[in-house]
């Protein structure tokens, strides 16, 4: 009879001989068809599993550079595409998306795939969403990672007031309310706006200058100058999965999250924001979206906190620098006590 250290040799071999990324498989969960990308870095079981959840505009795919250096690391590690992208559902109507929703639907999930606790690690809005999973869903979160996403304190009113107020109603939040337009005009032309989304970041001495024209982005879709292939920070090759990602998903599903921002704002009213469990922040030093600068005083609400900047990259961090990111990650995991 092989040894369980044997097995587990054997079965980290078959991880390192890996595709581009896993194929999925679809889960259903609170009537929601999840596609779900696993590589398994822990048959035995040791340690909860990693759950990554991505932003906007990007899809489980954008894991790609992290979701083998996590089960070689070994920890079963899991992607998915949340609801409204790539291949899960897209339910059209934006109540299905807001925060209490969401974190239901993650909760599902983990009782679909035998999960008690996970370590949620996300990135942009993903990172906003693992939050709040240490917020509403406490008991099935083990620890948290956030890419670029600081948590923020419940602002005084609400929050697309203030970004209106701040910098006007071309701010893409606020632009994004309006049902159909937004979506029908990324549909019109993908390829343009992931090059759009993916170029290199601006230096910091550049960042006054850009703003708030930077924050308009059906405007810069609309007329700004093509993106050369030397700005971008991804190949054609995922700029191509994205697209076909997208062809397949629609955007309504994506720009729905922001319809549901003040929701979100209105239900957390009342709650308690303090986050208990061992967390890291990772910043990026040209991230204008997310400054670094953004994250202060987030160690108030909460109450466990390491948090790392990686230098010389902007927001898209698991395209940009992904072999720091997974050091970063990996390293502070090593660190953990799992019971």
């Amino acid at each position: 009879m092989q040894s369980n250290i044997d097995m587990q040799s054997r079965n980290r071999q078959i991880v390192l001989m890996k595709p581009d990324f896993p194929k999925p498989k679809i889960v259903t969960a609170n009537n929601v068809e999840f596609a779900v990308y696993e590589a398994d870095g822990d048959p035995g079981r040791q340690r909860p599993p990693i759950i990554l959840i991505h932003g906007w505009p990007e899809i489980a795919y954008s894991w790609r550079n992290q979701i083998y250096a996590f089960a070689e690391a070994g920890y079963r590690t899991i992607a998915i595409d949340l609801k409204g992208f790539g291949y899960s559902s897209a339910p059209e109507d934006p109540a299905e998306y807001s925060i209490d929703i969401l974190t239901s639907d993650i909760a599902a999930l983990l009782d679909a795939l035998s999960i008690e606790k996970a370590i949620f690690c996300g990135h942009d809005w993903g990172g906003s969403i693992v939050w709040s999973m240490g917020q509403w869903r406490p008991e099935r979160t083990a620890n948290i990672i956030s890419v670029c996403t600081p948590l923020k304190p419940q602002p005084p009113a609400a929050p697309l007031a203030i970004l209106q107020k701040r910098f006007t109603d071309k701010h893409y939040f606020v632009q994004f309310q309006e049902r159909g337009t937004t979506e029908k005009l990324f549909a019109s032309d993908i390829e343009r706006l992931f090059k759009l989304m993916f170029r290199g970041p601006a230096p910091r001495e550049q960042w006054a200058s850009l703003i708030p024209a930077i924050y308009d982005l059906p405007g810069r879709f609309k007329s700004g100058k093509p993106v050369k292939a030397d700005d971008l920070i991804v190949s054609a090759e995922v700029i191509e999965t994205y697209i076909n990602a997208y062809a397949h998903s629609g955007f309504h599903g994506g720009i729905n999250l922001y319809r549901n921002i003040d929701r979100n704002w209105e239900l957390m009213k009342g709650r308690d924001e303090i986050i208990k469990m061992p967390s890291l922040w990772i910043g990026a030093e040209l991230d204008l979206f997310l400054p670094p600068e953004t994250a202060e005083g987030m160690d108030k609400i909460v109450q466990n906190l390491d948090q790392k900047i990686i230098a010389g990259s902007g927001h898209w961090v698991t395209w940009e620098k992904p072999d720091v990111l997974n050091k970063t990650i990996v390293g502070w995991l090593e660190g953990q006590t799992f019971n």
